[in-house]
């Protein structure tokens, strides 16, 4: 596609153009703000954009976690747009997989399955994100409050405003009160009880690709409250409690606590991680079993249950039966 191409149907981006933050758009980081605003663009274009100084916000250089405010005014610079990465194609059966376990005229919460991505990104057409967008199509704003990786299942928050994201965003802040458990089989046997874990984290490479977290008393503040659900010969079935909610926490405090994730291919234990797959574990033994909020909007207690899915349950029958 050259410059002056434009793609049918999309806003046409070939020149610079200076955009307004209106009231209900002021708030939020202004790479997400461009990543919604240039429809069909490359995430990788836009980062790049904001690297070099090509976005501009009141005619100074941003950085992509830079908030915009209400009469802000934005610099865009000229942008392509890429054809295929404006349709997303959602396949047929795969909603069914998502079951809806909340929703209003506010916000949904889903049961995302494990090995689906949050948002589409290198190398993915679309997440589960993109795919809500193809078939809620009488919401003009669908956001994630926040996300979950690519290999753990459970509760996900969904917002239909900007409103509800931001009281969202503030409960999850540690602002006000908002509680996000996990379940999580870990190597060998976690005796404490109630057990703060509160290791400062950090990206292990800043500047690259590399998305490990490692332990550094520099990196930011940390705390999940850690207790034992059951106990098995060579591991333990852990209720975690995120105060926080670092990219990683759950599996770095279980991992830097010598108790490593079952199924953890990047923090885990390679040994503990093959007995597991013998006994039927083909993922990471990370699951957002509840949430436990009040309703940022309505200001109604939300206390919404995720049961362990099949694969996980099978898991912990064989281990109750057999010794690994």
């Amino acid at each position: 596609m050259r410059k002056t191409d434009k793609v049918q149907g999309l806003p046409d981006y070939s020149s610079v153009s200076n955009r307004v933050i209106d009231k209900q758009e002021a708030g939020q980081r202004i790479d997400n703000f461009l990543i919604k605003t240039l429809k069909g663009v490359p995430k990788s274009r836009i980062y790049k954009a904001i690297r070099g100084g090509e976005v501009r916000i009141n005619g100074g250089r941003v950085k992509a976690s830079s908030k915009v405010r209400e009469a802000d005014i934005i610099r865009i610079p000229p942008v392509r747009v890429s054809a295929v990465s404006s349709r997303v194609v959602v396949p047929p059966r795969l909603m069914d997989s998502i079951p809806i376990l909340f929703e209003d005229d506010h916000m949904i919460v889903v049961n995302k399955p494990a090995g689906l991505a949050v948002h589409g990104g290198t190398g993915l057409d679309y997440g589960l994100i993109e795919a809500f967008r193809a078939v809620f199509v009488n919401n003009p704003f669908l956001e994630l409050v926040h996300r979950l990786d690519r290999e753990t299942s459970g509760c996900l928050m969904l917002a239909k405003s900007r409103k509800t994201l931001l009281g969202l965003q503030e409960l999850m802040s540690g602002k006000r009160n908002m509680q996000k458990r996990y379940q999580a089989l870990v190597a060998g046997n976690w005796i404490a009880r109630n057990q703060k874990v509160a290791f400062a984290l950090r990206r292990k490479n800043e500047a690259g690709k590399d998305k490990r977290m490692v332990v550094d008393r520099a990196g930011q503040n940390s705390l999940s409250i850690i207790n034992t659900i059951r106990e098995f010969e060579i591991a333990t079935l852990l209720d975690v409690d995120l105060k926080t909610g670092r990219m990683h926490q759950a599996r770095v405090h279980c991992a830097s606590s010598a108790h490593p994730i079952a199924g953890d291919r990047i923090y885990g234990d390679r040994d503990f991680n093959r007995k597991l797959q013998r006994i039927g574990l083909g993922r990471m033994f990370l699951h957002a079993s509840n949430l436990n909020l009040k309703h940022p909007v309505t200001g109604h207690l939300l206390d919404i249950d995720c049961p362990l899915p099949g694969q996980l349950r099978s898991v912990i029958d064989r281990l109750e039966t057999r010794t690994c």
